[in-house]
């Protein structure tokens, strides 16, 4: 089984979430696009139950703030305040005014510095390729920092990354602050860290337009990297708030590898599939479609939380420390000296 996830994105991505509209007109007017929006979210989001959101009450609420002289800023923030009620990163209404959104991670420690890694630990001296960049570190165990899922990883790459850090005695893969991108980069980095086809969680998709009414699960599975590099040393994943969507998928994944701590604050969540619409004045909507579970079949739209939590201090970022890389590195010694 090859690229399970890619068919089954593909798959997803060609359901008609667009039906209703194809039966309903909505006027272009306030009402109209308060109407078609609120009824796109109705029929096809998919976080309902789970975050126990009344979506009529919902309506309700802000509905009765529309009036007719209304300005399409107003209305724009209006709707916008309507969809924070889902309290959903992946959730966004999207126009030339502006574009909404609800990040979690806004409001917690950002718990990341790059600048003070780049200079206290990689001494500015590391190589990247493929996006990520790399170094072995005076203690012998591999930094690796992935900024960014929609970098796409290169096979090749990863075999001179992961050949270059062979001699290390444990990883430390940083993915804190990356906001997310293509699950099938997912894949093609978990792919490096497992011997055999690994259970990697399950989506599903709507069937009806009712709350509750989806498919039954799809299992994917991720297979190793045949005939590739390796790594299959102790590893460390340092993760924040800001560790969102395809980050968070790729953190749910490797919490489940036996040789794999995570360390850091609880991830930024975001584990629907994000689809999109539009309404009648051309402005679109981004929503989570289609739930994805992890390998512990549970939902991570509010995140995963780390094996061992660790928050940055002012004092160690005064003295050029990073709190959680430095625990990460802590654990791995004492790995190492356990082995």
């Amino acid at each position: 089984m090859k690229r399970v996830l890619y068919t089954l994105i593909a798959i997803l991505a060609m359901l008609p979430l667009t039906a209703c509209h194809e039966q309903v007109e909505w006027d272009n007017d306030p009402y109209g696009n308060f109407d078609a929006l609120w009824t796109i979210l109705d029929e096809h989001y998919c976080f309902f139950a789970y975050k126990d959101v009344d979506w009529n009450e919902v309506r309700a609420k802000y509905r009765a703030k529309l009036h007719d002289g209304i300005t399409n800023r107003e209305l724009f923030d209006l709707c916008s305040d309507m969809l924070k009620e889902l309290k959903d990163g992946h959730t966004n209404l999207i126009s030339a005014l502006d574009v909404s959104r609800y990040w979690i991670w806004e409001q917690y420690p950002a718990n990341y510095d790059e600048r003070l890694i780049d200079e206290h630990y990689l001494n500015f001296n590391y190589r990247k390729a493929s996006g990520i960049k790399y170094h072995i570190l005076d203690n012998n165990f591999a930094y690796m920092y992935y900024g960014d899922f929609s970098i796409t990883i290169g096979d090749g790459n990863l075999d001179v990354i992961f050949s270059n850090i062979a001699t290390s005695d444990g990883l430390v893969i940083d993915v804190r602050s990356n906001g997310g991108g293509y699950l099938t980069n997912v894949e093609t980095l978990v792919g490096r860290f497992i011997d055999e086809r690994t259970y990697a969680g399950s989506i599903q998709h709507k069937t009806g337009t009712g709350h509750n009414e989806f498919s039954e699960p799809y299992d994917y599975y991720f297979e190793p990297a045949h005939g590739r590099v390796h790594y299959n040393k102790p590893i460390v994943v340092l993760t924040n708030r800001g560790s969102f969507s395809a980050t968070n998928n790729f953190v749910s994944i490797m919490k489940s590898l036996p040789n794999v701590t995570i360390v850091g604050d609880t991830t930024g969540g975001g584990c629907g599939l994000p689809f999109n619409s539009e309404l009648p004045n051309g402005w679109s909507v981004r929503f989570s479609a289609a739930p994805i579970t992890g390998p512990d079949g549970k939902l991570t739209e509010f995140g995963v939380e780390p094996d061992v939590k660790v928050d940055m201090t002012q004092d160690d970022i005064a003295s050029g420390k990073d709190s959680i890389l430095e625990k990460a590195f802590e654990i791995l010694q004492q790995k190492r000296t356990n082995s």
